[in-house]
């Protein structure tokens, strides 16, 4: 009793929205459902014309929402006959039929915008690169394929299919005869670096990061702070280039590196020379070289150059495959290399920016594992057969 007459005495919607309890708000809505399926007139008493009751007995103006308890079964049936046919949709509220139109497609329609999708843009004659969901739909109507359809739902087909025209990736077809040859063996060396290295046999892969530039900039470099990234001046000044050399040893992860004003083969007969007499190469057997076909490294002088060194250990060369700088381990260094030291590029001049890459691979080294390979020759394979099966 003292319940009730308190809710009585406060404004209705603070009644109905803030003192009812889940229990009473259930009541509610069985007795607004109950009403709803008993008849027109029932149906105009507990909900006024053009308006209907949500959860919590509140009357909403909007348009008439038939819910699923007010269809009967055989309505419903046939609404889902209706669909499958393509038939528009066809609604009961209160007695009155009402007719609303419903986006249906055939499976012909979907196969042929899939099959668009998989187009380039310029050959149906669009000065387009790359297709988007909003171009295809455009694309769709005008080529009347469906009178009318949304970006949403291509992309939501195209989604389901996996296809996704608005992205590009580069790839290139290996032009090497032998290199299926070439990179077997590189990427047996890989597997076996541990082992091999037991048996004193060491993997060195050597390669060059060039143009690295020192830019002073205008302004400086400002740190981040609360709400703030850092920041950066767009305008510099330029302080001349330096060539990187780099070596990374498999089996232990650990760097080494060099810079140099100019990429010639001296160069790289120089930090040749820093290799071999580092404490890598001491108490092994065989240094397995990998290189690329640079024109630094000078493929048809370096072997006989190393031969005259008559160096302690036996030096073998492996060469890679052309155009395929991606099998060499070394090129993964470079990326933390330019994300972390060379980013924001800001040097006040060439012996800093020395310095900075220096420092980086000298603390890299403190902390140095070997990179996780997990590529073998089983995939390289497959992936080889893939273009094939495709031209076939």
């Amino acid at each position: 009793m003292h319940f009730r007459a308190n809710m009585g005495m406060l404004p209705r919607r603070l009644c109905v929205e803030g003192t009812q309890t889940a229990a009473r708000r259930a009541i509610d809505c069985r007795r607004v459902r109950a009403a709803a399926t008993s008849g027109p007139t029932a149906q105009s008493a507990a909900c006024p014309s053009g308006a209907r009751q949500d959860r919590v007995g509140r009357i909403r103006t909007s348009a008439m929402e038939p819910s699923a308890n007010c269809r009967s079964r055989g309505l419903q049936r046939r609404h889902r006959a209706a669909l499958a046919c393509g038939q528009p949709k066809r609604t009961t509220v209160a007695g009155c039929h009402t007719q609303r139109s419903t986006a249906f497609f055939s499976s012909a329609v979907r196969a042929q915008v899939t099959a668009l999708a998989c187009t380039l843009p310029q050959d149906s004659g669009r000065p387009l690169s790359r297709w988007s969901s909003a171009e295809l739909a455009q694309r769709v109507r005008d080529r009347r394929i469906a009178p009318a359809i949304s970006a949403a739902t291509i992309r939501r087909w195209l989604q389901q299919e996996r296809i996704k025209p608005w992205q590009y990736r580069y790839w290139q077809k290996p032009t090497d005869p032998r290199f299926l040859e070439k990179a077997a063996v590189v990427l047996r060396l890989y597997e076996k670096a541990a082992e091999l290295a037991r048996h004193g046999q060491i993997i060195i892969c050597a390669d060059e990061k060039t143009c690295l530039q020192a830019l002073t900039v205008t302004g400086g470099v400002e740190a981040a702070g609360p709400r703030r990234s850092l920041r950066l001046g767009c305008r510099y000044r330029r302080q001349g280039i330096l060539n990187l050399f780099a070596a990374l040893l498999v089996h232990t992860g650990q760097t080494m590196a060099r810079c140099f004003e100019r990429k010639r083969f001296v160069e790289f007969q120089g930090f040749l020379q820093m290799i071999f007499g580092s404490l890598w190469c001491q108490g092994v057997r065989v240094v397995h070289l990998i290189l690329d076909n640079g024109s630094t490294h000078a493929p048809k002088q370096i072997e006989a150059w190393i031969e005259n060194l008559q160096l302690p250990v036996e030096t073998r060369v492996h060469w890679l495959p052309i155009n395929a700088s991606w099998l060499d381990q070394v090129e993964i260094i470079f990326s933390p290399l330019q994300r972390k030291a060379l980013t924001p590029n800001h040097f006040h001049n060439r012996q800093e920016l020395s310095d900075r890459v220096l420092n980086f691979f000298e603390e890299r080294n403190k902390h140095a594992r070997p990179i996780r390979w997990s590529y073998t020759v089983a995939d390289l394979r497959r992936h080889m057969e893939k273009p094939l099966r495709a031209c076939a």
